[in-house]
């Protein structure tokens, strides 16, 4: 086996992105780590970007180059449609899923804006969470069960997304506690 296949068949993990809507904002945070077997190779990647001039916020968990590529596309998409997210995301799926180069692509997404939070994947999939509350990566489950539990007795999303974060990075050996994330006023 050539050292590339070798890189290729190495387990990687090491994304938790999380994001939260109520209060008159929507949050996206991701953690920082990125590791390849049990080596963490980075502890301060940014996986949480803002998109379309800043009214459309975005994270990825995958691979870090497939992840680049999708948010180029999902830019050229949303230029196309005038900003519009959900038929930017929809179109951005359907060409993840039939196009050749993107189908091989290994990434999800967590994208956002005032009106709406989706999940976008590499299987077509465009999905809106339940209660505005979604979590993706190796530590998403983690996440996504603290902040369910937190959502009733904490009401503004960025103190909700950060305790429920601290939660998955100390459970998940994949994540860490080096977070970035980005806020959408949609009140205004």
């Amino acid at each position: 086996m050539s050292d590339q296949n070798t890189h290729r068949a190495a387990p990687w993990h090491g994304t938790t992105i999380l994001s939260a809507r109520s209060d008159g904002k929507v949050v996206i945070i991701g953690d920082g780590q990125v590791s390849m077997g049990q080596t963490v190779m980075k502890p301060n990647a940014r996986k949480v970007r803002r998109l379309h001039d800043g009214s459309v916020i975005g994270g990825f968990a995958g691979a870090t180059a497939d992840a680049f590529t999708l948010f180029e596309r999902l830019e050229a998409k949303l230029e196309r449609h005038n900003g519009q997210l959900l038929r930017a995301a929809v179109e951005l799926a359907k060409d993840w899923r039939t196009d050749k180069y993107l189908r091989n692509l290994e990434a999800m997404m967590i994208v956002a804006d005032k009106e709406v939070t989706l999940v976008i994947t590499g299987n077509g999939d465009v999905l809106e969470p339940k209660g505005g509350i979604a979590a993706i990566g190796s530590g998403g489950n983690f996440a996504l069960s603290a902040a369910r539990a937190l959502v009733d007795y904490e009401k503004d999303p960025e103190v909700l997304v950060r305790k429920a974060m601290e939660v998955a990075a100390d459970i998940c050996v994949y994540t860490n506690d080096q977070f970035t994330h980005e806020v959408i006023d949609i009140k205004s």
